[in-house]
C-alpha cells in the first residue's frame, strides 16, 4: 500500500483522475479540504493502522469522505459518474472498511460494462481518496459554462442546504441560479425556498470560473460553504463542452446586417468576406503558404446564428495575426468593429503563438509587410482612381438588358462582377486598414500628447466637420427637396398618397429624379440583397420629404466643432516634430475616414447590381415553375442560384422548408450581441430569456460612446423601423441600430442615440459631419427609453439622462 498526502505527490504518481485534479488545484492555491490518496494493488495490501494514523493526521475529530479516483475518471471524455462507490460522514474507525468497499466497486460488472461501452481497457483497482468531511451549511455543484444552453458566458449554480450529496444523487432538486460574467444573478429557481444569497452565489460562480481558467476548459465543480468559508471539493471538465472556445459578436455588423438575414445574402456575405480578406493579405505580402494554411479561417469570418449574422472573432483575430503589429493593431480593430468586451488574454496568446514562425521568419515577414504597407499608403490615391475607373467599367450598362438575359447569362454577369470587382476590392480594403490605424493612433496621441480626457470629445471634434463625405449628400438633398415641396401644398399632400407622380411639379421632378438616379440603390439594410431599394419602394423617401416640408428643421448656427477642436489642440504645447507628426496623423485620419464612407457608397452601387441580377434569376425560376415567387430566390444560397441555369431543380420544397425555419427564427427573441460557446452548431444553442445584455449604467442615467459634441434635451422618438417614421421638431431619435438608409431621418432630429455602433460606424460618422449631437453603443437603450420620455444627451461624454416629464 502507498499512502500519499498532497505535499508528497509527484506528477508521476499514478493516483487517478480525481486525485490528480485535487493535486493540481491544491498546488494552485484553491481551498480544498485536507486529503490523502491510497494506492493498493489488492484489498489485502491495505494497512489499517497506517490508514487510521493518516486519518488522525488529517483531523482527529472530524468524519471523512471516501471516494474513488480511477484512471480516466472525471476526465474530459469520461466522467464515470455513479460507477464507483462513495461514502460520506465516515468515522475514522470505519475508514479502512470503506476503502475496501471502494476498491471492490472497481471490479463490479457496472464498471466493466461502462468501460466496454466506451471502449476503455481494464485499469485495475481504482485509487481511493480520503478527505476531511465538510459538514456544510450549504453545498452543491456549479458549472463555469451552461451545459444546457452551451453558452460560455453563463455560470450555473445549484445548491441545497447541508451537504451536496442529495443534489448530486438526484434525491433533491435544490436551488438553481444562472449568473453572468459580472456575477449578476439572472435567474433563480428555488422550489424549497432560497438557499444562497446573491453574494454567495457570485462567490461560487467565481470559484467555478477560476477552476476553468486554471484548466482552460469549462468545469463542473462540487463545492461547500461552512461558516462562510467556501471550499472546492472536486473539479472536472464538462464533458459536453470540449471544443475550442468560439466567440461570435455582432457589434458593428448589425449595422449592415441587422435582424434576420436570408440565405442568399448570408452565403454572398460569407463568400465576399473570405475573398476580400484573403486578397488583403496578399496586398500586404503575406506569403501564399500562410494564406493557404489559414483557408478555414477565411471561410469562417462570419457566422449565422438563428438567421442573424455575427463576426467570428476568433477567425478575425487569426487573420489580423497574419499582419504586422498584431498586438498594436488588435485594439484598433476592436475599436473599429465596436467590440465592447476584451478578447480573452489566453486565446490572444495562443493565436499570436500560432501565427509565429520563429523570430527570424517573423522578422522577415514583418519587413515585407511593412514595406507593402508603405507602398500601399504612398500609392493609395492612384489605387483609388484605378478602382473608380474599374468600377465604372464593370457597372456600365450590359449589352443585353438584365430583363432579357437567360439564367446562364445572368450567372455569367454575376461572375464578371466578382472577377472585376469583388476579388479586386483593393482600394477600399487598404483604405479601411489605414482608417483603422490612423483613427486609433490619433486617439492615442490626443490622450498622450494633448492630455485629452477619456471621453474622446477632442478626438471626435478633430475628425468632424468635413463637407466632402458623400453620406451627407442624401440628407442635404432631402432638405432641398423639402424646401421645394414647401411652396406647393398640393405636392406635400401628394407625397403622402399611394401613387405619387412628380411630373406636375417640373422643378421638384428634376431634383427627385436626380436623387433616385444617384441614391436609388440606397435603402434600409442596404447590404441585404432581399431589401427593397428606393427604386422598388420610395415611400420612406416621400415620408421624410413630406415631414420636413411640413415641419422645417430649426435654424441652427454653423457647426464649429472642428474649428473649436483645432483651436484647443493648437493651444496645447507641443514641440515642432511632435506637432508635425500630429498634423500628419490628423490629416490621414480625416482623409481615410472620409474615403471609407465614400467607398462604402460604391459598394452600395455594386450590391444594387447584384440584387437586380438575383431578382431576375428569381423571375426566370418563377416562370419555369421552380419557385412560387421571384422573391423566393432570396431563400436560395448563392451557389444554388448561380447553378440554377445548369439544372432543372424544383426549389419549391427547399424554399418552403427554409421559410418555415426562418419564420421560427423571426418569432424567437434575438440572441445576445455576444456569444461565447464551445458548441459547433450555432443553431443548436439555447438562449434563455434572462440573457439580455446588462445596460451600461442603471437608473435614469446611462453612458455610451459620445460621437458628436453637444448637449441637447427633448422628447425621445424610439424608431425600430424607419419606414414611414416621422421625427417631430425637437425630438431625439432613438434607435437600436442604423444604416445609410436611416439618413433621411437625421435632418429632422435634434439628437441621436443608438444602441449599437462605434466611433467608426455610419451613424457616428454622418452625425459628426451634420453636427448632430449623438451617442452610440448604449446597451439596452430601446428597452430603457420609450417614445415621449424627456431625454438629455451629452454627445461629448456619451451620457444620456432620462428626465422627469414636464407637466
Amino acid at each position: 500500500m502507498l499512502l500519499l498526502f498532497p505535499d508528497q505527490l509527484q506528477n508521476t504518481h499514478p493516483i487517478g483522475g480525481k486525485a490528480s485534479a485535487l493535486r493540481d488545484l491544491t498546488r494552485t492555491g484553491f481551498l480544498i479540504p485536507e486529503w490523502f490518496v491510497v494506492i493498493a494493488e489488492t484489498p489485502t495490501d491495505l494497512d489499517d493502522t497506517a490508514l487510521l494514523a493518516a486519518c488522525a493526521r488529517l483531523s482527529p475529530d472530524d468524519t471523512f469522505a471516501v471516494r474513488s479516483s480511477a484512471p480516466g475518471e472525471d476526465s474530459a471524455g469520461h466522467s464515470f459518474a455513479g460507477q464507483f462507490e462513495s461514502h460520506l460522514f465516515v468515522r475514522a474507525s470505519d475508514v479502512p472498511a470503506r476503502v475496501r468497499d471502494v476498491l471492490a466497486s472497481g471490479q463490479s460488472e457496472r464498471v466493466a460494462a461502462y468501460r466496454r461501452e466506451h471502449g476503455l481497457p481494464d485499469a485495475g483497482l481504482p485509487r481511493v481518496l480520503v478527505q476531511r468531511m465538510i459538514d456544510a451549511d450549504e453545498a452543491g455543484v456549479a458549472f463555469s459554462a451552461d451545459p444546457v444552453s452551451g453558452l460560455a458566458t453563463l455560470a450555473v449554480v445549484s445548491a441545497v442546504s447541508g451537504v451536496g450529496e442529495r443534489l448530486v444523487s438526484g434525491d433533491a432538486d435544490g436551488e438553481t441560479l444562472h449568473l453572468d460574467r459580472s456575477g449578476h444573478v439572472l435567474s433563480r429557481k428555488s422550489p424549497d425556498g432560497p438557499v444562497l444569497n446573491n453574494d454567495e452565489a457570485a462567490r461560487v460562480a467565481d470559484l467555478a470560473r477560476r477552476a476553468e481558467a486554471h484548466y482552460g476548459l469549462p468545469q463542473d465543480i462540487e463545492w461547500a460553504l461552512d461558516n462562510g468559508i467556501l471550499y472546492l471539493l472536486q473539479s472536472r471538465p464538462i464533458t459536453t463542452l470540449r471544443g475550442p472556445l468560439r466567440i461570435w459578436d455582432n457589434s458593428n455588423i448589425a449595422e449592415s446586417y441587422g435582424g434576420i438575414t436570408l440565405p442568399l445574402t448570408e452565403s454572398f456575405a460569407h463568400r465576399i468576406y473570405a475573398g476580400v480578406y484573403r486578397q488583403f493579405c496578399r496586398i500586404l505580402r503575406v506569403p501564399e503558404s500562410r494564406i493557404a494554411a489559414h483557408e478555414d479561417v477565411f471561410n469562417n469570418m462570419l457566422r449565422s446564428v438563428r438567421g442573424r449574422i455575427y463576426y467570428d472573432l476568433v477567425s478575425w483575430y487569426r487573420v489580423l495575426a497574419l499582419l504586422p503589429g498584431f498586438k498594436f493593431n488588435r485594439a484598433f480593430m476592436e475599436q473599429m468593429m465596436g467590440v465592447k468586451e476584451a478578447f480573452p488574454a489566453d486565446l490572444t496568446a495562443t493565436i499570436a503563438a500560432e501565427a509565429s514562425g520563429g523570430r527570424a521568419r517573423d522578422f522577415l515577414a514583418l519587413v515585407a509587410s511593412l514595406f507593402g504597407l508603405v507602398r500601399q499608403l504612398r500609392g493609395l490615391e492612384k489605387q483609388k482612381r484605378a478602382f473608380y475607373k474599374r468600377l465604372d467599367i464593370t457597372l456600365a450598362a450590359p449589352e443585353i438588358l438584365l430583363e432579357k438575359q437567360t439564367l446562364p447569362q445572368l450567372a455569367a454577369h454575376y461572375r464578371a462582377l466578382e472577377d472585376g470587382l469583388l476579388t479586386r476590392w483593393d482600394a477600399p480594403l487598404v483604405n479601411d486598414f489605414f482608417a483603422m490605424i490612423f483613427f486609433g493612433v490619433l486617439r492615442k496621441l490626443t490622450v498622450k500628447w494633448l492630455g485629452e480626457p477619456e471621453d474622446g470629445a477632442l478626438h471626435n471634434g478633430l475628425v468632424a466637420g468635413g463637407d466632402d463625405i458623400i453620406s451627407l449628400e442624401p440628407a442635404r438633398r432631402i432638405v432641398a427637396l423639402a424646401a421645394l415641396a414647401r411652396s406647393h401644398p398640393d405636392l406635400v399632400a401628394a407625397l403622402s398618397g399611394e401613387n405619387f407622380d412628380p411630373s406636375a411639379w417640373p422643378d421638384f421632378q428634376r431634383e427627385w429624379n436626380a436623387y433616385l438616379a444617384k441614391f436609388g440603390d440606397r435603402c434600409l439594410e442596404e447590404l441585404k440583397l432581399e431589401s427593397p431599394t428606393l427604386l422598388d419602394d420610395d415611400r420612406s423617401l416621400r415620408a421624410s420629404v413630406a415631414a420636413l416640408a411640413s415641419h422645417p428643421p430649426r435654424d441652427t448656427p454653423p457647426d464649429t466643432t472642428r474649428a473649436d477642436a483645432e483651436r484647443e489642440a493648437a493651444s496645447r504645447p507641443l514641440g515642432f516634430l511632435k506637432r508635425r507628426l500630429f498634423h500628419y496623423v490628423l490629416r490621414q485620419a480625416r482623409d481615410r475616414v472620409r474615403d471609407r464612407e465614400n467607398l462604402r457608397f460604391e459598394r452600395t452601387r455594386l450590391f444594387g447590381r447584384v440584387r437586380r441580377i438575383m431578382v431576375e434569376i428569381g423571375r426566370r425560376l418563377r416562370a419555369d415553375a421552380r419557385l412560387d415567387s421571384p422573391a423566393d430566390v432570396f431563400y436560395l444560397e448563392l451557389s444554388e442560384a448561380l447553378a440554377s441555369g445548369g439544372n432543372a431543380n424544383d426549389f419549391r420544397p427547399l424554399v418552403a422548408e427554409r421559410k418555415a425555419r426562418y419564420a421560427a427564427f423571426e418569432a424567437t427573441p434575438a440572441p445576445p450581441d455576444r456569444i461565447e460557446t464551445r458548441t459547433v452548431d450555432a443553431n443548436s444553442l439555447v438562449f434563455p430569456d434572462f440573457n439580455a445584455a446588462p445596460s451600461a449604467g442603471s437608473g435614469d442615467e446611462r453612458r455610451g460612446t459620445g460621437c458628436c459634441a453637444g448637449i441637447v434635451r427633448g422628447p425621445a422618438r424610439v424608431v425600430l423601423d424607419p419606414r414611414g417614421a416621422i421625427i417631430a421638431p425637437g425630438e431625439i431619435l432613438v434607435a437600436r441600430q442604423t444604416d445609410p438608409g436611416w439618413v433621411m431621418l437625421f435632418p429632422s432630429a435634434t439628437g441621436l442615440v443608438v444602441e449599437r455602433g462605434s466611433l467608426l460606424s455610419h451613424s457616428a460618422i454622418v452625425s459628426r459631419e451634420l453636427g448632430l449631437p449623438s451617442v452610440v453603443g448604449l446597451a439596452g437603450l430601446c428597452d430603457w427609453l420609450q417614445t415621449g420620455d424627456l431625454v438629455e444627451l451629452n454627445g461629448a461624454t456619451g451620457e444620456v439622462r432620462k428626465l422627469p416629464n414636464e407637466s
